[in-house]
């Protein structure tokens, strides 16, 4: 049977996807009046356990009897499927690859508005009665709040009762049959609701209108919100009169809520309640023509054409500013005109800003998906796709917008396919957008084209080797020339006190660049205002409660803070340990450069773009609109300034230190050190204009500085390659990374041999470890690593199964029962 189709088996069962952390979904009865409204991809509601109430969705209907007593679903939440059977697929797919349970993997998938927990309510007990027991005050208050109202949530107890913890007092009254509790199924996200305004029902033609206007003659506020209305209902339906959002049409009559009551009192006016819908249809008209493209672009839009013929997945390497926007929206066209949809992926949220604009010029409206959105907004997103089936469209997202329920998808494009923030760290699916990507895709018979002007070397090698089409772009626009990139040898600097991280040539070559009006970036992959504080005196370091790193001090917030759990403190002005009055900073982040900034150019706009600065939507979008209208001559940043933004008065472009990221202990330092300094390279000199960068570093014979200077990707791909052949690292191995944490330090030390006796009796030197991993504590968990290597050719899901069967005997054992163990598919 199709998983589409409503069912009438004798005996039916519904296997359900939980947002729970199980191996598998679990299975269900269900009872005859639901038969005909159950199918695949619906919500139903479903017991877990004694009480709780969860929210599922189907993944199968079938009629196998399971050889376990199976409990009744309690209710189908949804006439029509909210989850298409392609995203079931997906979900399957991303489960089984990234060592996961389905239900973690629907947690990620689903805006949290369309899923629905149990919440647990509290009433009188029926059969209580108000006999001498003693209570204490608490007691009695929650008793008197609950014959107020039929029955009360944990929450709204907490609040009548003015108890932090009210339930070890449920469970005296539960045990005093006092009270009972349920739990009932509630929406995580609640809709939200406008108020709007339309012509009242009795206006029924001009004439109608007409005497309104007589009407509100004598009252100049009345009318202006009647003239008011009416230019923005233009043209006038007197049978569906057009509905306008109150606040819209206040704003435009500039009167106030008064005056709309009294046209509602002289039935001018009538008020609804409605849904609201934030992603408003733009109203711009959106005719712009399609860009024209040079011929080096023309070459390798066909070739990708050409590629596509014989690959699914096609690699286009073109270099910063060669253009690669202009092509994929060419592709994007023929997708539409094809009635096809395309999903437009990208790493960052801070890209969507300048591209959406860009893309509305041509698309006319563009769905845009990403975490910055509220959640209703992301409700929206997802059901204009499901709603509108194989209608053709455009989507544009970051790494979740995989989960979309797609119908007709035609085209996937990956920008920045090299980025890292592709990959979900935590919490699980710890999944590769890139490569799941490339699985939907396959599964909707639709193509994937990975564009980057430094391709991860995975995917280079894909393409080099056959697995994938390849396209070069070597040129870039306008035949505009690369940058100049010079080596700034900073080794002198050392003790240096003032700006001790600006060389004399940066700071010359900011000034010069200034003077001619010109903008400037500066690149340091480190925010805060200094990675530590140390005592001059014995040397004593603040260090995080809860983990085991340094604190970052932040001057803005006077703040020590751990980046890893955000346990903060007060910047001490003694050493905690000897008493000293001499806290210094050590090291420099992105605050203090923006600070130092600001004393050598005082009357020059400086701004910073970090996390730190960029925690909402907005506080993006002003920045990059206020660089892009030249409002901000210098920007400071961390590795968002480096992800595809384009600013066409960039002259010059400073790295102020190199050496962080070339001698970070990870097989992939120089390949991500070149791709961070060639992509943010890329800044400089856009449309028309040669540009310059400054890299600084006490290693100026570094060969990864070499391959930047002369925009040598090749050779740096066949260094790396080189290495990892050797080595046996990607592309040439898969890697599993599997991390153990425990709250006993202890404990996990005997875990971790007794898991590596049993690894390495199964797989071997494969197996890497035990390593304690440079940061061993987080969030109070002590935290051991092991690697596992397995061969290309050898079986992947073979090795997952093996895995999966030593931990599930290691967990069995009672000494490790509260050891968690995380396995990572292909880590970053």
């Amino acid at each position: 049977m199709r998983g589409n189709q409503r069912t009438n088996f004798l005996s039916c069962f519904v296997d359900v996807i939980l947002p729970l952390a199980l191996p598998k979904p679990l299975t269900y009865s269900v009872p005859p009046d639901m038969r005909q409204a159950v199918q695949a991809g619906v919500r139903v509601a479903v017991q877990v356990g004694r009480r709780k109430i969860y929210a599922g969705v189907v993944q199968r209907v079938h009629s196998e009897t399971p050889p376990y007593a199976t409990k009744d679903v309690v209710s189908v939440l949804d006439s029509a499927p909210l989850v298409n059977g392609l995203q079931l697929a997906l979900w399957s797919w991303v489960a089984q690859y990234y060592m996961c349970g389905v239900g973690e993997v629907m947690k990620a998938a689903l805006p949290a508005a369309l899923k629905m927990e149990s919440e647990t309510r509290v009433s009188l007990d029926s059969g209580w009665e108000d006999l001498d027991l003693e209570l204490s005050r608490a007691e009695s208050d929650m008793l008197q709040a609950l014959q107020s109202k039929p029955s009360l949530s944990v929450e709204e107890l907490s609040a009548a009762v003015r108890v932090k913890n009210v339930l070890p007092v449920m469970q005296q009254l539960l045990s005093k049959r006092a009270v009972c509790i349920e739990e009932q199924l509630v929406n995580v996200g609640k809709p939200r609701y406008e108020t709007v305004v339309a012509l009242h029902p009795s206006v029924g033609s001009e004439e109608d209108l007409n005497a309104l206007f007589a009407l509100t003659e004598r009252a100049p506020q009345q009318e202006q919100l009647l003239l008011a209305y009416v230019s923005l209902a233009l043209p006038i339906s007197y049978s569906a009169p057009l509905r306008v959002a109150q606040k819209e049409l206040l704003e435009k009559a500039k009167t106030t809520a008064a005056a709309l009551k009294a046209c509602v009192a002289k039935n001018i006016f009538s008020l609804y309640r409605q849904e609201l819908r934030l992603a408003k249809a733009a109203e711009e008209d959106f005719s712009a023509v399609m860009p024209t493209l040079s011929a080096a672009q023309q070459r390798a839009y066909d070739d990708v054409q050409r590629s596509f013929a014989e690959k699914q997945v096609v690699l286009l390497h073109g270099v910063t500013s060669s253009g690669k926007t202009e092509i994929y929206m060419r592709l994007i066209e023929q997708a539409m005109a094809q009635g096809k949809q395309t999903l437009y992926l990208l790493p960052e949220i801070a890209l969507t800003a300048q591209l959406i604009t860009r893309l509305k010029k041509v698309f006319g409206n563009v769905g845009v998906y990403h975490s910055k959105f509220s959640d209703a907004q992301r409700v929206e997103e997802y059901r204009r796709l499901l709603e509108g089936g194989s209608q053709p469209s455009l989507t544009l997202g970051v790494r979740s917008s995989i989960f979309l329920p797609f119908a007709n998808l035609g085209l996937v494009i990956v920008d920045e396919e090299h980025e890292n923030t592709y990959k979900q760290q935590s919490p699980p699916p710890r999944y590769h957008a890139r490569d799941a990507a490339i699985m939907m895709a396959a599964q909707h018979g639709a193509k994937t084209l990975l564009g980057s002007a430094t391709p991860s070397v995975e995917s280079y090698h894909n393409a080099a080797t056959g697995k994938y089409g390849l396209v070069e772009l070597a040129e870039r626009y306008g035949r505009v020339a690369l940058p100049e990139i010079r080596i700034v040898n900073v080794s002198y600097l050392k003790n240096k006190q003032g700006g001790r991280y600006f060389s004399p040539v940066l700071v010359n070559e900011v000034g010069a660049a200034l003077e001619r009006g010109e903008q400037v970036i500066l690149f340091r992959n480190r925010r805060g205002f200094s990675p530590y504080v140390e005592c001059k005196e014995c040397g004593w370091i603040p260090q995080c409660e809860h983990c085991n790193v340094s604190l970052t001090y932040h001057k803005g917030s006077r703040q020590l803070v751990c980046h890893y759990c955000g346990f903060a403190i007060g910047m001490p002005h003694r050493c905690l340990a000897c008493d000293g009055v001499s806290m210094e900073t050590k090291g420099f982040g992105t605050e203090q450069v923006e600070e130092d900034l600001q004393l050598i150019f005082p009357d020059v706009s400086v701004e910073r773009m970090d996390l730190d600065t960029t925690r909402t939507r907005s506080a993006y979008e002003r920045i990059i609109e206020d660089f892009e209208s030249r409002k901000i001559k210098i920007l400071v940043g961390t590795q968002m300034v480096t992800k595809g933004l384009d600013f066409d008065n960039v002259s010059l472009v400073g790295v102020l230190n190199a050496d962080s990221m070339l001698s970070y202990p990870d097989f992939r330092a120089g390949e991500r050190s070149y791709q961070l300094m060639a992509q943010v390279s890329g800044r400089a000199g856009r449309r028309g204009k040669q540009g310059l960068v400054l890299i600084q570093t006490v290693q100026p014979q570094h060969h990864i500085l070499s391959c930047v200077q002369r925009n040598d990707y090749q050779k740096m791909y066949l260094s790396q390659i080189d290495d990892r052949r050797e080595l046996l690292y990607p592309p040439f191995v898969r890697l599993i990374r599997i991390t153990l944490k425990h709250r006993s330090e202890q404990t996990l030390l005997r875990s971790a041999q007794a898991l590596s006796r049993r690894l390495k009796a199964v797989f071997g030197n494969r197996v890497l470890g035990p390593a304690t991993p440079l940061v061993n504590r987080v969030q109070n968990r002590y935290l051991m690593d092991f690697m596992l290597k397995i061969e290309r050719g050898k079986s992947v899901e073979k090795a997952k199964t093996l895995l999966k069967a030593q931990f599930s005997e290691i967990l069995q054992e009672n000494e490790f029962r509260q050891l968690e163990i995380i396995p990572d598919v292909d880590p970053m």
